[in-house]
């Protein structure tokens, strides 16, 4: 009989002695220990404790304002990108203005702005009155600090006003001191993100008699300062898109622009057109205020054929810079 075969009757004795012990414990399974875990009641301090020495360490604020939601939402093809080299990728703080009004756009998430305006209202020695982070509000003896999501999916607005009305000198300095720390922004601490002071916004794409508009859960003034800040940096190529005019009064914006149908045509349908070459015609981009959201429009103010698809190819480019 060969002697390497007498091994085998006591290897499958030991495997099968060593496997009880791993059974029995001797070799305990950790994965066995969550099968039947169960929650623990939270951590609830005593009413008495010092409320300035305990504290929220992380509060999260709440939505500062409740949008309406629309009761249905057309199907919107995805907007073009501001992408890298189109001179539209935002600063880290850019200035914004509708009117007498003015504020900043950080490109922060609101958590990671938060803690920023804290600092800011400790190093100007600003006498803090309270701070409610769940609204993103700050009250001091001498000017409001506001913070809000910003149009733009992860950036925030700031506002620095007292009665109402914004303190340029307030939102110069704040201004100053949140761009100097752009640098390590991205590593900075978290209000555990004030990220609830960020709201899903749905912008509608609608058809109304043949018309398309876009539907806005946002106040005009908002939408004013933002297509006046991406209109002037996109609208600048002579002989495809250029901005015009602006009218603050009207919320009017007069574009020079070609049309995708305009671009397509071949060699073959230039000939056999009155136009012998491409051409751009001028549009006005209308906003109005209608039950508490902005309706955007695209109105034909030339003799050139402005079709439904033309309308809706931009009125998609444009309200790209919204979201």
């Amino acid at each position: 009989m060969n002697s390497a075969l007498k091994w085998i009757p006591l290897t499958l004795a030991a495997s099968v002695a060593l496997a009880g012990c791993a059974r029995d414990g001797f070799y305990h399974d950790r994965n066995l220990d969550y099968v039947d875990a169960a929650p623990a009641p939270p951590l609830v301090l005593p009413e008495s404790r010092n409320l300035q020495r305990y504290s929220d360490a992380m509060p999260v604020p709440q939505a500062a304002m409740q949008l309406p939601r629309p009761e249905e939402a057309a199907e919107v093809r995805a907007p073009q990108a501001l992408g890298v080299g189109s001179g539209l990728e935002p600063e880290f703080v850019e200035r914004r203005q509708a009117g007498d009004q003015s504020w900043l756009v950080v490109a922060l998430d609101t958590g990671s702005v938060w803690p920023l305006l804290e600092s800011f209202a400790r190093s100007s020695q600003l006498n803090v009155q309270s701070s409610n982070a769940s609204q993103g509000v700050i009250v001091t003896d001498q000017v409001e600090l506001r913070l809000q999501s910003a149009l733009r999916a992860g950036s925030s607005e700031v506002r620095c006003e007292r009665g109402g009305q914004a303190v340029a000198s307030c939102l110069d300095a704040l201004e100053s001191f949140i761009g100097a720390r752009s640098a390590s922004a991205s590593t900075s601490a978290s209000s555990w993100t004030a990220q609830r002071l960020s709201h899903e916004q749905t912008l509608q794409l609608r058809e109304q008699n043949g018309e398309w508009e876009v539907v806005i859960p946002q106040p005009i003034e908002r939408i004013w300062a933002e297509l006046d800040h991406y209109l002037a940096l996109d609208f600048t190529v002579e002989g495809q898109r250029e901005l015009l005019a602006t009218d603050p009064q009207a919320q009017e914006f007069l574009v020079e622009y070609m049309t995708e149908s305009e671009r397509g045509r071949n060699p073959l349908q230039i000939v056999f057109s009155p136009d012998v070459r491409r051409m751009s015609q001028q549009i006005r981009l209308v906003l109005s205020a209608e039950g508490g959201q902005t309706i955007l429009r695209a109105v034909n103010a030339s003799e050139r054929a402005f079709t439904a698809d033309d309308q809706r190819e931009l009125l998609e480019r444009v309200s790209g810079y919204l979201r």
